[in-house]
């Protein structure tokens, strides 16, 4: 079990390195191609944009032809994919590229998590989401420093060796022992389990942090900026937010197993709501950089319940839990995209005020959700 979970930790260690990446390269696409915070919005959405196009057939892959050929497929169009992006010369490469990484993404997301979930115990669940989470939060945490190594070194060496990771992380894929195959499903049997509350509000909780994070990796990189930070600065911000929300992450999800899915999502939306209040204000570089490290504790700390609830709610129902982590895939990718072309454009239009109250209204009404349902997971 421990070797599994350190390969599929490793899977979800590269597909978030290799999104994370962008963030402080950003600010220099924007002057290098001229872009707008809406064009930046779209190069950085179009990832979670090729997730999202990806969701439904990685469910459909993992379930009919297995977790670890599914696995080994999304890891190989990403180290390609990646190749490509640190190579092109281009807008519309670099765009379509970003997008085919996306694709990718969902495949070995989906399929490393199935097959993790699939030999854990449900009493254990939470604490072992937790862990793998934490995997990919340190991919995080990774992936801003291999774009500020990038930035210096040059986007093909620093991408191409990274890439590599990925090719041996396929490799070990195919030498491991795969997980037991279940019984095929129709796809209306995940259809019919849409129609469950506990999936949707699952879905939802899902949803709400990718929307606050594509809104953060797109404004805050920009001010700060502004305001005197570079691209190895705000590499060195996300990595150490990252190193916070990797401590947390299984520590949430202990508790989550022993209290429930509901309550520590209760606090960490909360948390974000004020959060979202605060960040379009300040005026010095380091007020702003305190508040980037409080946002990515309290909208990393939905993940683990969130997305333990979706587990439960596919066992309880009997649903293939590569439809369940499909669905993730379909909740997490909306968000981001449109947290980052959508806050970027409203911003563009208006002020980084707007989209940031726009969230913290959305984060207490989700509260209040939370707080008046009467069961607990």
């Amino acid at each position: 079990m421990r070797k599994l979970l350190l390969l599929v930790g490793g899977i979800v260690f590269v597909d978030t390195m290799f999104f994370a990446a962008l963030t402080p390269l950003l600010p220099d696409y924007v002057d290098e191609f001229n872009l707008s915070k809406a064009g930046a919005g779209v190069l950085s959405g179009a990832y979670p944009a090729g997730a999202l196009l990806g969701g439904v057939p990685s469910g459909i892959a993992a379930a009919r032809i297995g977790a670890r050929p599914t696995a080994v497929a999304g890891l190989i169009i990403i180290a390609v994919t990646t190749f490509v992006f640190a190579t092109a010369d281009s807008l519309v490469l670099l765009d379509l590229s970003r997008f085919a990484q996306g694709f990718g993404s969902a495949l070995a997301w989906t399929a490393g998590l199935t097959w993790l979930v699939s030999e854990t115990p449900p009493a254990h669940r939470g604490q072992t989401i937790g862990s793998a989470m934490a995997a990919a939060i340190v991919g995080a945490l990774f992936g801003p420093v291999l774009g500020g190594v990038a930035s210096v070194v040059g986007q093909a060496l620093a991408f191409g060796a990274a890439g590599l990771v990925a090719v041996a992380l396929a490799a070990w894929a195919l030498t491991t022992r795969a997980p037991p195959r279940a019984e095929r499903q129709p796809f209306r049997v995940l259809l019919a389990a849409l129609r469950g509350r506990r999936i949707m509000l699952g879905i939802w909780l899902v949803a709400l942090p990718a929307l606050l994070f594509g809104t953060l990796s797109v404004l805050a990189p920009l001010r700060l900026e502004v305001l005197g930070f570079g691209a190895v600065a705000i590499g060195a911000l996300w990595l150490g937010t990252a190193a916070l929300e990797a401590f947390i992450n299984p520590w949430v999800g202990r508790i989550s197993d022993r209290v429930g899915r509901f309550r520590p999502m209760r606090i960490s939306v909360l948390a974000a709501a004020v959060v979202s209040v605060l960040l379009p204000w300040p005026g010095s570089g380091l007020a702003l950089a305190a508040l980037v490290v409080a946002a990515g504790v309290s909208f990393g700390s939905f993940w683990t319940p969130a997305m333990s609830l979706l587990a439960d709610e596919a066992e309880n129902r009997g649903l293939e839990y590569a439809y369940a982590f499909a669905v993730i895939n379909l909740a997490w990718a909306p968000g981001q995209a449109l947290g980052s072309s959508g806050a970027g454009a409203l911003a563009h239009l208006t002020s980084d005020a707007v989209p940031y109250l726009l969230l913290a209204t959305t984060c207490l009404l989700t509260f209040a959700l939370l707080w008046r349902s009467t069961r607990s997971s």
